[in-house]
């Protein structure tokens, strides 16, 4: 049979699609950009119909159609590998829930543990000649989500780029149960604002300790994208990426001829990711272009392939650390901001690289909702909050105000290091919160 014959055969309308889903069914919606759109919609119009559907997926930049109503949580459970601040939304309506798992850690997971996907539902890029159907920018765990499921549902998006270069990041027309025409809505966009003075600081101390030939990982928010911005306008060179996410820095850096890849240990000349999702700079880039390395998270997070390459720059966020050198990345207390992802792994695999650095960048304060300034830097992280990076392995942390390298301190040393880059008004406190937790010296005064 040829592969247009079979894609013919296997098309139907997305109401039609739906059917497949059953009350209590576990059903798939793929990943970030690659999330459903008119099979949600259809979905939803048989809320009514089903009860206790467990839905699974991650980073979502669109609102679902399925958790529209005030009941959805009756009917639907979002079951989340990453939080956006629309799925944190759900979790307050009490319908969404945070499933903790090392990203890297995630098809390994799909295939030998997990309680297989029912039915999986996914946008794609359309069939190309030889019948396959591309992931677009979301590898991730993909193909190992369609390895078990009972049914397979793929939405085509004509504007769904097709992201090359690498491995398990598409699916053949033979093990498609059905194709479903989508709307072709524009791919989510996920943008970045404008860098503060706080953002620009920590990007300078960053990049004054990124050597030419770097391979970079850059995480999402603020301080990375500045990171990026001032690699862009800096003399670096032959830099190379392999990163978790790809965003629109990586673009910008690309584009000024500063990424070569010419230094890289593996995937010479090749920019690795897991997933994208940024503007559509970043979808116009990545579309059809064989310098990118599009393959499964498991491969571009996994230690070994990140502590692979030399002089290995690992750059991410943090929401606030505490005097031991606990870094909470997910959470502030109880109260969930997005997930582990791949923090702890670019921190581990990036301290065993051959001259690799990993840095966690925050601001030393922020403002509460009462318009109070507080410090990131705390004697101890807020009841309930998720250690994401255990002291053991930090290595650099940043603020505005300064860096310092944990690695191998004693406690002492790492309250004296930490309070030295914590904003001056707290740092007097900070010092007697240390006195009373027995981590400061009394000749440190």
């Amino acid at each position: 049979m040829d592969y247009a014959t079979e894609y013919n055969q296997k098309l139907v309308s997305a109401d039609e699609a739906v059917k497949a889903v059953q009350s209590g069914d576990w059903v798939d919606y793929g990943w970030c950009t690659g999330t459903p759109d008119a099979l949600d919609k259809a979905l939803a119009k048989r809320t009514d119909e089903l009860k206790d559907v467990k839905v699974r997926g991650g980073v979502l930049l669109r609102p679902l159609a399925i958790m529209e109503r005030e009941d959805a949580g009756e009917h639907f459970t979002w079951n989340s590998w990453h939080m956006s601040g629309i799925e944190r939304k759900y979790i307050a309506k009490g319908c969404a829930f945070y499933a903790p798992i090392r990203y890297s850690e995630l098809p390994r997971y799909c295939r030998e543990i997990a309680t297989p996907s029912d039915v999986v539902m996914i946008q794609v890029a359309p069939m190309d000649k030889h019948g396959f159907f591309n992931f677009g920018p979301n590898a991730s765990h993909l193909a190992a989500v369609c390895e078990r499921a009972r049914t397979i549902i793929v939405e085509v998006n004509e504007n769904m780029p097709r992201c090359l270069g690498g491995f398990e990041n598409g699916i053949h027309i033979s093990k498609v149960n059905y194709v479903v025409q989508g709307e072709n809505p524009s791919i989510a966009e996920l943008g970045a604002g404008a860098p503060s003075d706080i953002d620009k600081a920590v990007a300078r101390l960053i990049v004054e300790q990124i050597p030419n030939g770097a391979c970079l990982q850059l995480g999402i928010g603020g301080m990375p994208n500045a990171v990026g911005s001032m690699i862009a306008e800096s003399d670096l060179k032959d830099l190379g990426v392999h990163t978790e996410m790809y965003v629109d820095a990586f673009v910008d850096i690309a584009k000024v001829g500063k990424i070569t890849g010419a230094k890289k240990n593996i995937d010479r000349f090749r920019q690795a990711y897991a997933f994208a999702a940024g503007t559509k700079k970043l979808y116009d880039y990545i579309d059809d272009n064989p310098e990118l390395l599009s393959a499964p998270v498991d491969y571009t997070n996994d230690i070994r392939s990140i502590s692979a390459l030399d002089n290995f720059i690992s750059i991410n966020n943090a929401v606030d650390i505490d005097l031991f050198g606990q870094v909470g990345a997910e959470t502030s207390g109880i109260k969930h901001i997005s997930g582990a992802g791949g923090q702890l792994d670019f921190v581990l695999g990036a301290y065993l690289s051959n001259g690799g650095k990993s840095f966690i960048c925050l601001s030393s304060t922020f403002k509460d909702k009462e318009g109070n300034l507080k410090s990131r830097i705390m004697p101890t992280l807020n009841t309930g909050s998720v250690v994401t990076d255990t002291r053991t392995n930090v290595q650099y942390v940043v603020t505005e105000h300064g860096m310092v390298n944990l690695k191998g301190l004693s406690t002492w040393q790492r309250a004296e290091a930490l309070i030295s880059i914590a904003h001056p008004d707290f740092r007097d406190q900070l010092i007697q919160d240390a006195e009373k937790m027995n981590i400061w010296r009394k000749t440190n005064k």
